[in-house]
C-alpha cells in the first residue's frame, strides 16, 4: 500500500474533525467516563487491530486514550489508517458521553 500525499491526507482530515496529523500519522484522544470505559474500549480496539492486521500505538492515561495510526511499510498515512479511524470512531461512540446541551433559556426572566 502506497503512503498518501500531504494534499490527500489534508483533503481525508476535513472530514475527520476530531483526528489530527501529527508527523506521518494521525492522532485522536477519546475521553470516556472512567478507566474501566477506557480499557474497554483498548479491549475493543485490539480485537479490531487483530482483524484488520493494523495495530495503531494506544496511550491510556486513566479515562483518555490515545490512538496514534501510521502504515509503517508504507512510511506515512495510508488509506488504511483512515479505514481504521472510522472503526475506531464507532467503537468509541457507545462508550462516549454526550456532548453537554446548552441550559434551556428561562424567557420569563427577560419578559418585561
Amino acid at each position: 500500500m502506497k503512503a498518501l500525499s500531504q494534499r490527500q491526507v489534508t483533503n481525508r482530515l476535513a472530514k475527520f474533525h476530531q483526528w489530527a496529523e501529527c508527523g506521518d500519522s494521525i492522532q485522536r484522544t477519546f475521553q470516556f467516563v472512567d478507566f474501566f470505559v477506557s480499557m474497554k474500549f483498548v479491549n475493543e480496539i485490539a480485537a479490531a487491530a487483530e482483524r484488520a492486521q493494523h495495530h495503531p500505538d494506544i496511550l491510556v492515561r486513566w479515562n483518555k486514550v490515545s490512538l496514534t495510526l501510521s502504515t509503517h511499510d508504507a512510511g506515512g498515512i495510508t488509506e488504511k489508517d483512515f479505514a481504521f479511524a472510522v472503526e475506531a470512531d464507532r467503537l468509541a461512540a457507545p462508550h462516549t458521553p454526550p456532548a453537554p446541551s446548552a441550559a434551556p433559556s428561562d424567557s420569563s426572566a427577560t419578559s418585561p
